[in-house]
């Protein structure tokens, strides 16, 4: 009995009739041969109450059933589409509300349809939620309001109570540039790929001279064999270690469109390992605030990208400042291999790079190292901005010099031989898939 109250709800059209009774029981003080009228009208609607509600919870008919259908995880940053299955197994057509109930984190009030539904039919509603922040988001309740045909009550049926879905680093990102690597269409979104000659000791074939071989591959014997001079071709060395890593320090907080730096860097670095193992070389992860807190040693297995999305799933950044040299002693400690090394990170201003710049030109002495930072973005619209008054006018020259200190940066990392990518964060994963296919073609790794 206590469901069966806590499921019937009242609607507008009760309440309207109910005070268009009144309002008749009124009148019919004033006008006596409308009071049995009106109690007449009044026995009617009673009944009509009573039909609507056995209508509703007839034991026979399972009533609405419904099913929210969402991924066994979300893809921090993107849009997730989540599905709400509808099925009126009732033998009237009815009206529905349909309010879920969404974890708190997306303040999302806008997850409520209308919809009216045939006997027997079924109906699928869709929307998207976008997370901005790893971890669990848990679900509600899937509310159903059934209105019968007369429409004064209606019936609740609650679905699929307290789901926890967690957040995971973009895997849909993760997952469109791995499509693109496997049918090589990287190029797209970075640089064409040069043909080159490996110059690796792994051989590959010997094929016909042609004007432009190393003369210095000239095979003599297949040459004599063959009376026509003959080269080896060697293929480029595989299997190099590429590392991602992340800064988690203070200035790795700052946001962007709802997602901080550090989730910008966690959604590229899963992006590029998994194209560095799709193109036959061997990632790795290291992450590091006051210590190195996270390390993936560097592989190309297929078990790999489940333990780099795993550590992760849960970082996150603090307001303490980053100890690079604690980092770069590790790094120098860990890793024999030559390898890349993209350490994400932000400076903000050449001072802040130059208390860094020492650990980072240490590791150049044997790996590749690529600094990747940020354009402040609301600075640069400042400087690119008209100035119409003189206010503006000193805002514009301050916005200048933050923006020149930016490329101030970029040249000073170059002098002490480390690479450096400045970019605006939703440019991210496409300048780094760049550099990393720079670096591919030109054989710098």
């Amino acid at each position: 009995m206590l469901s069966f109250y806590k499921s019937l709800y009242l609607n507008r059209r009760l309440f309207i009739c109910i005070f268009g009774l009144v309002m008749l029981f009124i009148v019919s003080f004033a006008i006596s041969w409308m009071f049995i009228i009106t109690k007449l009208l009044f026995i009617v609607f009673l009944i009509l109450i009573l039909i609507d509600i056995v209508m509703l919870y007839n034991k026979n008919t399972k009533g609405i059933f419904g099913t929210r259908i969402c991924p066994e995880k979300f893809s921090n940053g993107d849009e997730n589409e989540i599905n709400i299955y509808i099925e009126n197994q009732y033998n009237f057509n009815c009206k529905l509300k349909i309010i879920d109930e969404t974890p708190f984190q997306f303040q999302f009030r806008k997850a409520s349809f209308r919809i009216p539904i045939a006997s027997g039919d079924k109906t699928k509603i869709n929307y998207h939620l976008r997370p901005t922040m790893r971890g669990e988001y848990m679900f509600g309740a899937l509310n159903i309001y059934a209105t019968g045909i007369i429409g004064l009550v209606s019936r609740r049926f609650v679905y699929d109570e307290k789901k926890i879905v967690p957040v995971y680093p973009s895997y849909l990102q993760m997952r469109k540039y791995e499509l693109l690597a496997i049918s090589n269409r990287l190029n797209e979104y970075g640089i064409k790929k040069l043909r080159k000659i490996g110059q690796s000791i792994e051989f590959e074939q010997i094929k016909n001279y042609v004007a432009g071989d190393d003369f210095r591959t000239i095979n003599w014997k297949a040459s004599s064999r063959r009376n026509e001079l003959m080269v080896n071709h060697y293929s480029d060395e595989k299997s190099q270690q590429v590392y991602s890593i992340i800064d988690k320090g203070r200035l790795m907080k700052m946001p962007f469109e709802g997602l901080s730096l550090l989730d910008y860097a966690i959604n590229t670095s899963l992006v590029i390992s998994n194209i560095a193992i799709k193109k036959d070389d061997k990632a790795g992860l290291i992450t590091f605030n006051k210590n190195v807190e996270s390390f993936v040693k560097a592989d190309k297995k297929s078990i790999q990208m489940y333990k780099i999305q795993e550590a992760l799933y849960n970082q996150k950044t603090t307001f303490q400042e980053s100890d690079f040299e604690k980092m770069s002693i590790n790094v120098r400690n860990r890793l024999s291999q030559r390898s890349l090394l993209i350490v994400y990170t932000n400076f903000e201003s050449v001072l802040s790079m130059r208390r860094q710049q020492d650990y980072l030109a240490s590791l150049t002495k044997n790996h590749v190292v690529v600094v990747v930072f940020f354009e402040n973005t609301e600075v640069k619209k400042i400087y690119e901005s008209e100035s119409k008054t003189l206010e503006d006018v000193y805002i514009r020259t301050i916005a200048d010099k933050f923006v020149l200190e930016k490329k101030q940066i970029v040249k000073e990392l170059k002098q002490r031989g480390i690479y450096s990518i400045l970019t605006s964060p939703k440019n991210l994963t496409v300048n780094t898939i760049n550099k990393y296919l720079e670096f591919k073609s030109k054989g710098i790794i």
